[in-house]
């Protein structure tokens, strides 16, 4: 089955945001942030903003109705700064006026004066001091104290991993309008309706059900979207309430850059031991989260740092400690990974630099310490259904891994300034929040009495296809054609209480309450058909397909569309709420033990390399998938997640570098100057297997997560990069930092020479 949104998309004709047509009376808005990274407001003069003509208010912190507050999980974000300043572009007013330029040219008018104080950006700075965003946690198993005295090699280092930009399309947006009695409608671009719709409640002081918030699809979010979007929400919702008038806030693309959070970097002390048979025998590393200026989504992100600090091996002896920093930059937030990616990063690391010093090739320590069934896991939990050596030994197989590798060291003989490298990552990637509450989704199916459907879940369509996949679930459990079903907006009226679209859950938790709701029904539908065709007391042996009613499997001339009308007529309920909660999954965060995971996903990728050893450029030449889909039940939207995560992979470890200066303000700020990979700096060739593996049960229909995991195996191609700089200049001192941009490749090329 084909994206249900393809047609539209490429007809231009999918509603965004900005696309709602405006309704009368609407105003603009757009809000002046602080142009320093530290400091107080000495004084703030608004007078020249709002004497011009077309502006309709100027609003700061004391107009706030209710709370001055947006902190999800720690409150210590202001909606709008009072006193205070923390980073560059942190709002501190909002211009409301009758057109967009109009309300630009009043922020450019808004003079502040600013009493500066000292900028910290570096996390490794902040730890010195302790001035973290929420408190340190450590996940342990065994005790590596005890053990490091019987490694035969024991290596220690340090690594770092950069920021990553967004760059969703559709930037961050809002457009809102009054309703009667006070209530009021927003449209948002954000994976988290509820959040918008509880802290918009708390800024204005009025209960949930005054606020509805709907989403039809967003343009992109990679996590951007999950907290940060609410912001912007309030500011918009804020000034509508206040204004009564209907109110639009579009970032621009320069303002979206500035003023938002991005990944989270990374600097990372490690220390790992190992055994004459490349065992890993202990492990520890304290990681040092660069966390912006308030927590947003940092202690979720390092939590699941914490979760995926073992990647894809059995560490008996490990010790993974996470410091959350504060640094006066936009606090950093969720992306695709969560965190997971630059936990990874170091253990890859650290096995990079065990197996230069033993001499040995980093997949023979890799391969000598993959996870098994039954192993258990730094948090608690155990392995099963542990596909990592399966994996292995399947791409082993499929891709020839030995023709690769000699394949390279002929080239490399052969070519004294273009050198050829390669590198595997075996994948292992725990799919749930590892917030067990927001484990739940909900759904609500109406079947119509023409035999349409409509479906209404908390998922948001961001590009991935999940609405597809919800269409998908309920054709197939009511037998219907597809053309009969309709997916509609995310809606917080219709669905109430929904967790965001995040950690790769959205088609497992929203699938399976779609799953529930259309088995209700066709549980009703079951015992009318029965009662119809005269078998009521056997009502199992009814089943329906190709929008036909079958009993033993066979065929009737009973029709769906007849079949509904019968039951109308018996007064039978044709809609349905259901709620589906994740089982099995807990965790105890007093014992940093528990069973967060409903399941795992495996995956192996060998990624080969060329560097121009004169200029400092590279291709990625080929990067060979083995991944485990379980069930898929839609191979086209799973091959375009892999696909699309291996980009941002790659340019996270090459050339997206994201850099700050001293006084907190970004270098690259723009997209002239931040590059995303584009056609030449993707791999030449993505050649991606299916594992012939077992569904999950508690992925909907067997068909496993696929958003977050395989932008991890873009952590290959560093590693395949200093291979084959190895290869040209052995003498180079090994500086294990993300991205290996074109600028880094070509001095470390010619270091010692």
């Amino acid at each position: 089955m084909k994206n249900i949104d393809a047609k539209s998309h490429l007809r231009g004709e999918s509603i965004y945001v900005d696309d709602i047509p405006v309704r009368e009376g609407t105003l603009y808005a757009a809000v002046f942030g602080s142009p320093m990274a530290h400091g107080l407001i000495k004084k703030l003069d608004l007078d020249a903003a709002r004497a011009m003509d077309g502006v309709h208010g100027v609003l700061t912190a004391c107009d706030i109705p209710g709370v001055n507050q947006i902190g999800g999980i720690v409150e210590d974000e202001l909606l709008l700064a009072d006193h205070e300043l923390h980073y560059i572009g942190m709002p501190v007013a909002i211009v409301v006026a009758e057109s967009e330029g109009i309300a630009k040219r009043a922020v450019a008018a808004i003079r502040i004066e600013i009493d500066e104080l000292p900028v910290v950006v570096d996390p490794r700075q902040a730890h010195g001091v302790q001035d973290y965003l929420t408190a340190p946690r450590t996940f342990a198993i065994g005790d590596p104290a005890e053990v490091w005295s019987e490694c035969s090699r024991v290596v220690s280092g340090r690594a770092d991993i950069g920021g990553q930009e967004h760059v969703y399309l559709e930037t961050q947006g809002t457009y809102v309008f009054p309703l009667e009695s006070g209530n009021l409608k927003i449209h948002t671009s954000t994976q988290a309706p509820t959040h918008v719709q509880r802290m918009v409640a708390r800024v204005l002081g009025t209960a949930m059900h005054r606020i509805e918030v709907d989403v039809i699809r967003i343009g992109g979010g990679f996590g951007g979207k999950e907290d940060q979007a609410t912001p912007w929400a309030c500011m918009a919702t804020l000034a509508a309430h206040i204004l009564n008038r209907p109110v639009k806030l579009i970032l621009s693309r320069a303002d979206d850059i500035r003023m938002t959070g991005k990944r989270h970097p990374y600097s990372f002390d490690f220390r790992i031991g190992l055994d004459r048979d490349h065992k890993i025998r202990a492990y520890e590393v304290d990681c040092f989260q660069n966390g912006g200026a308030a927590a947003d989504l940092s202690p979720a992100i390092m939590e699941r740092s914490l979760f995926h600090g073992s990647g894809s091996y059995y560490l008996p002896n490990a010790k993974i400690t996470v410091y959350s920093c504060r640094t006066n930059l936009p606090p950093n937030t969720a992306f695709r990974g969560f965190g997971a990616p630059q936990a990874m990063f170091v253990l890859e690391a650290a096995i990079f630099k065990a197996a230069e010093e033993l001499g040995v090739a980093p997949e023979v320590i890799q391969r000598a310490n993959l996870l098994q069934d039954g192993d258990l896991f730094p948090y608690g939990q155990q392995a099963e259904g542990c596909r990592a050596v399966t994996c292995w030994e399947e791409l082993e197989q499929t891709h020839g891994m030995e023709p690769l590798k000699e394949e390279v060291a002929l080239f490399n003989r052969e070519n004294s300034l273009r050198k050829k490298g390669y590198a595997l990552f075996p994948l292992c990637f725990g799919i749930s929040f590892t917030n067990t509450m927001l484990n739940q989704g909900r759904a609500l199916v109406h079947v119509y009495t023409d035999g349409s459907v409509t479906v209404t879940t908390g998922v948001i369509e961001m590009g991935q296809g999940v609405n597809t996949k919800i269409l998908q679930v309920a054709a197939r459990t009511l037998g219907v054609s597809p053309g009969r079903i309709r997916v509609e907006s995310t809606n917080t009226t219709r669905v109430a209480n929904s967790s965001p679209t995040a950690a790769s859950t959205g088609a497992d938790l929203n699938g399976n309450a779609t799953l529930l709701a259309c088995r209700a029904i066709v549980g009703r539908l079951q015992r009318v058909a029965a009662q119809e065709l005269g078998c009521s007391d056997t009502p199992e042996r009814i089943s329906f397909c190709d929008e036909r009613v079958f009993i033993d499997a066979m065929p009737t001339a009973f029709t769906w569309f007849e079949l509904i009308s019968r039951a109308y007529a018996r007064r039978v309920s044709l809609s349905e709420h259901a709620h589906y909660a994740t089982p099995e999954i807990y965790f105890d965060k007093e014992k940093e033990k528990g069973h967060p995971f409903a399941y795992h996903v495996y995956g192996t990728v060998i990624t080969t390399v060329t560097v121009d050893c004169v200029r400092g450029t590279y291709e990625i030449d080929a990067m060979r998938v083995v991944h485990d889909f379980g069930s898929s039940m839609n191979p086209d939207l799973d091959l375009g997640q892999i696909e699309g995560g291996i980009a941002q992979g790659v340019g996270l470890m090459t050339i997206e570098e994201l850099l700050v200066n001293e006084q907190g303000r970004l270098v690259y700020d723009s997209l002239s100057s931040y590059k995303v990979p584009d056609i030449y700096s993707v791999p030449k060739l993505v050649d991606i297997v299916p594992l012939d593996s077992e569904p999950s049960p508690h992925a909907v229909f067997g068909s496993k997560a696929v958003g977050e995991p395989p932008l991890c195996y873009g952590i290959s191609v560093y590693f395949a990069l200093v291979r084959a700089m190895r290869e040209f200049n052995p003498q180079f001192s090994l500086q294990l930092s993300a991205p290996m941009t074109h600028q880094k490749c070509l001095l470390s090329l010619y270091e010692n020479l």
